[in-house]
C-alpha cells in the first residue's frame, strides 16, 4: 500500500511521542497507520479470496469429472493428490531461494506471484473442457489412439499439470508477502482473518454448488478462473512491498556450480535438527488429514449421505471453523503456534482414531467428518503462522520450502498408498480415518519433542531462530 506504507526511516522508526507510536505498525522499512493497515488486510484478504475459492473448488470438482470419466482410486491420488507435491518438491525450492535474493521495483514476492497467473487459469479453463478435449486427441490420433476414455483422461492431466505448476509457484512466495508486508505482532491474528475468508469462500462453495459438480463442472472450472485471476490481479497491483536489504552474498560455486547452491540450500535449511523436527512435525499434521479429504466424497456417496449430504456437511465444518478462526489466531500469538499446534493435533488424533473403528452409518460418517473438518482446520489456522515466528526473517521463503518439501514427500507417497489399498480391501473408505489418526499421533510426538528445544532457544518471548 504505497499511500499508506510509508518506507521506515531512522527517524520515523523512533516515534516522536507515545500517541503516534500507538497508531502506528512497523514491518521492516514499512509503517503503517491504521487507515494504511486496513488497506494492506482488505487487498491481502481479496487475493486470499481468489486463492481459498480455486483451491476449495477446484479439488472436488475434479474428483468428480475423474470418476464421471471412469478413473481409478489410484489413478485419482496419483494425479490430484500426488502429482502436485511432486511438482511442487521441483519447483518449490528454486522459485523460493529466486524470490528471497530478487530485487526489483516490484518487491521480490509480486512478481512470482503474478506471472503464473495466466497458466494457472489456462489450466482450469482446458479441464472444463477435458471431455471435448480427449475427444479432440482421439480423433487426432485415430487409429493410434489408445482410447477414448484414455485420451481424456490424457487430456485432463496435462491441464491439471498446467494448473499445479501455477498454483506451486504462487504457493512458494504468497507465505513470504505476508511474511514481508504485515507486522510480526498481528501475523497470528491476521491469518485468523485469511483462514475466516478462507472458510467463507468454501461456504458458498460447499453449500450452494457442490451438490451441482457432476452436472456443471465447466461452468465452475471457468468461474474459479476468472474469479482467481481478477482477485490475484487486484491484491499484486494495490499491495507494495518495502525497501529491501541487499541478498547475503553467496560464495562462487566451484566446478558443477548447480550441485553447489543445492548443497548449500540443504546445509541451511536441514543441518539443524530444530528446524527439520519443525518440518517434520508440520509434514506429518497437515498430510494426516489427507486421506479424509481425498477420498471423503466417495465415502459419502458409498455410505448413502450423498453429493449434497457432503456439501452441507462441509459447509457445516467450515462454519464451525469460521468462528473459532479469529480466536484460535489471537490464541496462536498469545501462546505460540508451536503449542496451539500440539493441542489441535492431539484433538484430531483423538477424534479420528475411534472413528476408523465405529463409524458404520451415515450419520456416523457426517458427525466424524464435521470433527475432522473442525479439528483439522483449527490446526491450519493455528499453526498458519508458525514459519513467520521460527524461520530466519531474511530467507524466509527459502524456509518456507524446505518444509514444503517434506510436506510434498508426504503427500506424494499417502494419498497412491492409501488409494491403492482402498482398491485392495474394496473400498472400505472407513480405513481413511484411522490412516488420519495414526499421522496425527506421529505428528503429535514430534511437536511434544520439539517444545524443549524451543524452550533452550529462548522461547515465547526470547526466542532467537538457530543459525
Amino acid at each position: 500500500m504505497q499511500s499508506q506504507a510509508v518506507p521506515t526511516t531512522p527517524h520515523s522508526a523512533e516515534p516522536d511521542s507515545p500517541k503516534l507510536s500507538a497508531r502506528r505498525w512497523h514491518q521492516g522499512s514499512l509503517t503503517y497507520t491504521a487507515g494504511g493497515l486496513l488497506a494492506l488486510f482488505v487487498f491481502l484478504l481479496i487475493g486470499d479470496f481468489a486463492w481459498s475459492v480455486k483451491e476449495r473448488a477446484a479439488i472436488p470438482v475434479a474428483q468428480v469429472l475423474l470418476k464421471q470419466m471412469e478413473a481409478s482410486n489410484l489413478f485419482v491420488a496419483l494425479v490430484v493428490g500426488s502429482l502436485p507435491w511432486g511438482l511442487s518438491m521441483v519447483l518449490a525450492p528454486f522459485i523460493a531461494v529466486r524470490s528471497d535474493r530478487h530485487r526489483g521495483r516490484w518487491g521480490r514476492r509480486i512478481p512470482f506471484l503474478l506471472a503464473p497467473t495466466p497458466l494457472l487459469m489456462l489450466g482450469l479453463i482446458g479441464m472444463a473442457f477435458a471431455p471435448e478435449g480427449g475427444a479432440f486427441l482421439h480423433g487426432l490420433l485415430g487409429s493410434a489412439s489408445p482410447g477414448l476414455r484414455t485420451c481424456k483422461l490424457a487430456w485432463f492431466s496435462l491441464m491439471w499439470i498446467a494448473f499445479e505448476v501455477g498454483s506451486v509457484i504462487a504457493n512458494a512466495v504468497f507465505g513470504g508477502l505476508v511474511a514481508d508486508v504485515v507486522p510480526s505482532k498481528l501475523t497470528g491474528r491476521f491469518y485468523g482473518m485469511f483462514r475466516a475468508v478462507s472458510l467463507m469462500a468454501g461456504i458458498i462453495f460447499t453449500y450452494q454448488i457442490v451438490g451441482q459438480a457432476e452436472r456443471y463442472y465447466a461452468e465452475i472450472f471457468i468461474g474459479i478462473a476468472l474469479v482467481y485471476g481478477l482477485g490475484f490481479a487486484t491484491m499484486c497491483w494495490f499491495v507494495r512491498e518495502g525497501a529491501y536489504p541487499p541478498p547475503p552474498q553467496t560464495p562462487e560455486p566451484r566446478a558443477g556450480g548447480s550441485e553447489s547452491e543445492i548443497r548449500r540450500y540443504m546445509r541451511e535449511c536441514f543441518s539443524h535438527r530444530f528446524y527439520v523436527g519443525v518440518f517434520l512435525a508440520m509434514m506429518l499434521g497437515l498430510i494426516s488429514f489427507n486421506p479424509v479429504n481425498s477420498f471423503g466424497v466417495f465415502y459419502a456417496k458409498q455410505i448413502g449421505l450423498g453429493l449434497d449430504g457432503y456439501g452441507k456437511a462441509l459447509a457445516l465444518t467450515y462454519t464451525c471453523s469460521l468462528l473459532l478462526a479469529l480466536p484460535i489466531g489471537w490464541l496462536a500469538d498469545r501462546l505460540h503456534p508451536l503449542r496451539v499446534g500440539l493441542g489441535c493435533i492431539l484433538l484430531y488424533a483423538a477424534a479420528m482414531l475411534p472413528a476408523g473403528l465405529l463409524v458404520q452409518t451415515a450419520a456416523q460418517f457426517q458427525a466424524a467428518f464435521v470433527l475432522h473438518g473442525v479439528f483439522s482446520g483449527l490446526f491450519v489456522t493455528g499453526t498458519a503462522a508458525i514459519g513467520q515466528y521460527l524461520y530466519p526473517q531474511e530467507r524466509f521463503a527459502q524456509f518456507q520450502s524446505a518444509a514444503n518439501i517434506l510436506a510434498a514427500l508426504g503427500y506424494t507417497l499417502v494419498p497412491p498408498l492409501v488409494g491403492a489399498w482402498l482398491d485392495l480391501t474394496g473400498q472400505n473408505y472407513r480405513h481413511t480415518f484411522l490412516a488420519s489418526g495414526l499421522l496425527a499421533a506421529a505428528s503429535a510426538l514430534i511437536f511434544a519433542w520439539l517444545l524443549r528445544p524451543f524452550n533452550a532457544l529462548g522461547g515465547t518471548r526470547n526466542y532467537q531462530a538457530p543459525g
